[in-house]
Parts: C-alpha cells; structure tokens; sequence
C-alpha cells in the first residue's frame, strides 16, 4: 500500500491573529515551519495503525492468490520395482518345475494431472506404462509391455455444484481483501481528518498566546499609565492594586496558555513523527497555515447520498455481508444430498515377446501376432490404434440420513447473515447521523464566526473609546481593564469559532468519504 498525495493550494484567512514577527523568530530559533499537507504527509509515513493496515491488506491479498492455489493443477508421479511371488491354490499354478509358484517381477510408472474446475467438478488425465517378467508357464508375454491413457470426469450435479469448499475460499478471501482494502482507506481517513484537527486546534492555541500576550501589553500599559496619574496626583496610590492585579492574572493565562500549545504540539507530533525523528520531538511545531472562512452551501441530502455510496465503513460491512452470504451459501447447499456424474474413457496398449516358459497345447502352434510383438514402441502404437478400450458413464449417489451437523450449520450462517446485515444498517444509520451533525456544525460554526468577528470590531471601538475617556479622567480602571477583557474574549471566540468552522468542514469530508479525494490522497491497493 503506497499513500500518494498531490499538494492543494490552501488560501490562508484575511486576519492573522498571530503576529507575524513572534512566529518568524520562533520557527528561526528551535520551530519547524510545517504547513497542513506536510503534517498529513508525516502522518502517513509514520502512523503505526496505517502499517497494521497495510499489512492486513497485504495478508488478505495474499490470501486470495492462495484461494485461487486450488484451481492449480496437480501433478502427480510414482514409480517402483515389485517381485512377487503368491501361493497359488490350483493344480495349475503355472510354476516352473520344482516351484509351487511362478514369480513376477515388473517395473511401473504412472502419471496423472487433476485439475479443480470453476463448476466443482475435477478432471483428471492420467497414464501408466510397466514392464513384466515372469517365470509361469500360462503367461503368453514375457517380458511384457503394458501401456494406458485415460481422462476422467467428474462433475457434481446437486451438493457442490452451485458452490463447493474451493470456491467458498475464494470468495471468503476476496470479502476479506476488500474489507481489509475499505479498512485501510478508513483509517487513513480517521488519520488526516485526526491531523487536521491537531493543526488546527495548534493554530488556535498559538492564536490565544497572541491574544493573552496582547491583553498583558495592554494591561502593562494601563498600570503605567495609572503611574503616570499617580505621581501627577490625579489618582490615589491605591489605584495602582487593580491594573497591577489585573496584569498578574493575564500573566497567568498566558503561562496556561503557553503551556496549552506546548501539550497540543505534543499531540500532533504523536500523530506525525516517529522513533527516526529525534530532533523534532525536542523541538517546536510552527504552523504556516491559518484556517480559512469561506461559507458553502451544504445540500445535505445530496451529501447524504455522497457518504453512503463512498463511505469505506460501508464497503467494509458490504463485504462482511458478502462473507456471510456466501458461507449461507455454501452451507445450505452442504443439506443437500450428493450427487455426482462420472464418465471415464481408457486406452490400452500391450507387446512383449513370447514366454520362454510358456506351456503350450499339444498339437497346437502359440506365435505372437505381428501386432503385439516389440517392446515399448509397439506397446505404444497398439495403444493408439484404440482397439483396445474402456469407456464408462455412471452417477454416485451419497444421501446422509438425517444429516443434523449439516441443517445446524445451515441455521447458524443464515444468523450469521443476518446479524451482518444489521450491523451494516446500524453502520448506514451511523454515517447518515455523522454527515447531519457535520453539516449542521459547519453552518453553526460559521455562524458563531460571523457573529464573534463583529462583537470583535466592536469590543475595539469601545476600548479605544474607553482609553481616550480614562485620558481625559471619565473613565476608571476597572472600565478600561472590562474593555480589554471584553476584546481579548470576543478576539477567543473569533478564534474558537474560526478552529471550529475549519475542523467542521474536514469532519463534513470525512464523513461524506470525500476527505481523500478532497485532499489529493490516493491509497493504491485500496481502490472502492
């Protein structure tokens, strides 16, 4: 399985809420710079649960290459010496004088090819070739020279026709090939939809450093400036406890959030890197990318109608259904009782010289006829000639009375399918309510954008406003810190929102089965 992905061009949104200048001199001093596709491409190389998949794969195709092994013919040869020497129980053993039997001696050879057919049944072609010796008087060859050819075949006409064990192998395997193929397509969506979710909330998280970093400025400046009235008289000394506290509780938000980013970088990095990358474990991720916010038109039924027809969970529950259709199959058509139609047809050829040991009648003259006389050569021509043959046609039948272990194991596969059928409409049901809760998340989350980014224009205006009335002393402390607070929140929500708008549109790919496609990646060895 090989994971191959084409770079999309992804437009970065109007407001950076980071500052440039703090991420130029973090990735400049110990950060890596990485944009989304370089993390997926880390993903994809690293991510330990894609080697099990992959290797899955590669088992279950292997498993089919072996199924198919059942249809390879199968060559069988043999050979051997034999001597013999039977008690014979007649007065005319045939023995030489002084022996109570006549010993055989011959050498033979056979040869047969079997083949599995594609309907059940099983052809075989075989021949044989031996030469015999013999001492008994009644043997009329000696040395003789036995040749044969012959095919059969054998085809069953009720158990095993429809579907036997070779057959359900292969279509066992094949199902499990294409679940492990749907399997593996799965998990590599589940990972770059997992990577794009750690980016993104890495870039919100770094965002919110940018947004705690501002409202400490902001905060530092407000208690200098209330030194500034302090020492003018303007204001009391007491005034200097609230900015002062104020700045110390931003001082701490923005350690947890600094810390936030550290723990989030964490994650990413157990998504992207692997035990050959120790110098990026020890130092820090720097997104390049920001979310984009462009609002889209859902059809919800249309993507509905997308997911289920592309969604590899389904086409994994396709293909157990498939197996457990199949072994339904199969075990019904075991009940059945066994019929087979065998028809054969044999030819043989025979030579050899005259027995030196032959008894022959009185009175009458024993010569080998022309045809038969010679060694393997004639034996062979004689066999081509036909005249000597054997064809048969015949059925086999095998009823097993009652035939119990066959109905249960009928009964249990038939629950078995049925128990995969309704996995797979849970899992239908599953991927309607996924591709819902994605498009309602993505129009939510731009909504919550929409609005946080007003409310973040907005808490600007009145700060600045405020500020210039604490100028001119119409305002206090705790106005303008409210104000900045106000800001710093709308500015979190507009990030929160932002993150969330990004992720929703990622969960909506990977829930309609088109976060791969969307993304450039195809998983060779794992087409639909």
């Amino acid at each position: 399985m090989n994971v191959r992905m084409t770079i999309p061009t992804v437009a970065l949104a109007a407001t950076v809420l980071v500052t440039p200048a703090i991420a130029a001199g973090e990735a400049g001093a110990t950060g890596v710079p990485m944009t989304l596709s370089q993390a997926i491409e880390r993903a994809l190389a690293k991510n330990q649960g894609l080697v099990v998949g992959r290797e899955a794969l590669v088992s279950t195709g292997e498993g089919v290459t072996a199924a198919k092994g059942a249809y390879d013919p199968l060559l069988e040869v043999d050979g051997g010496y034999s001597r013999t020497t039977p008690p014979v129980n007649s007065a005319f053993s045939g023995a030489p004088e002084g022996s109570l039997a006549p010993t055989d001696e011959s050498f033979d050879a056979s040869a047969s090819v079997r083949q599995l057919l594609g309907t059940g049944g099983e052809l075989t072609v075989r021949a044989s070739a031996m030469r015999t010796t013999t001492d008994g008087a009644f043997t009329f060859l000696s040395p003789s020279y036995d040749t044969a050819v012959g095919v059969e075949l054998r085809q069953p006409l009720l158990r095993g026709r429809a579907i036997d064990g070779a057959r359900l192998t292969l279509r066992v395997a094949d199902a499990e090939h294409r679940r492990a193929a749907a399997s593996l397509r799965a998990e590599v969506s589940e990972t770059v939809a997992a990577v794009e979710r750690a980016y993104w909330n890495l870039v919100s998280a770094r965002e919110e450093v940018g947004v705690r970093e501002e409202a400490v400025r902001l905060a530092d400046e407000q208690l200098e400036q209330t030194r500034i009235r302090i020492r003018n008289g303007a204001s009391p000394e007491t005034e200097e406890a609230q900015p002062r506290a104020e700045l110390e509780r931003r001082r701490g938000e923005l350690l947890a959030a600094r810390e936030a980013v550290s723990r989030l970088e964490n994650s990413l990095k157990l998504l992207i890197l692997g035990d050959d990358d120790p110098d990026l474990w020890s130092r820090s991720i720097v997104p390049t990318e920001n979310p984009e916010v462009s609002p889209i038109d859902v059809d919800v039924p249309a993507e509905v109608d997308r997911a289920l027809a592309a969604r590899p969970e389904l086409a994994a529950a396709d293909a157990v259904l498939e197996r457990r259709a199949q072994e339904k199959r199969y075990a019904r058509n075991q009940v059945r009782p066994a019929l087979d139609a065998v028809a054969s047809y044999d030819r043989y050829g025979l030579s050899g010289s005259l027995n030196p040991n032959l008894t022959s009648i009185p009175g009458l003259e024993v010569t080998v006829p022309p045809k038969l006389e010679g060694a393997f050569g004639q034996s062979l021509s004689v066999l081509g000639d036909g005249d000597f043959d054997d064809a048969r046609v015949g059925v086999v039948l095998s009823v097993p009375l009652r035939n119990r272990a066959a109905r249960a194991a009928a009964r249990a596969a038939e629950s078995a399918e049925r128990s995969a059928g309704a996995q797979k409409a849970a899992v239908r049901n599953g991927v309607r309510a996924e591709v819902l809760d994605a498009a309602a998340a993505v129009r939510t989350a731009y909504q919550r954008f929409e609005a946080a980014r007003a409310e973040s224009e907005s808490a600007r205006v009145q700060l600045d406003a405020e500020r210039d009335r604490f100028a001119v002393g119409l305002s206090t402390n705790f106005l303008v810190l409210t104000r900045q607070n106000d800001l710093s929140r709308a500015r979190l929500d507009e990030i929160s929102a932002r993150t969330d708008y990004r992720i929703a549109r990622a969960e909506l790919a990977r829930s309609t089965g088109s976060l791969l496609e969307d993304r450039g990646i195809e998983v060779e060895g794992a087409a639909r």
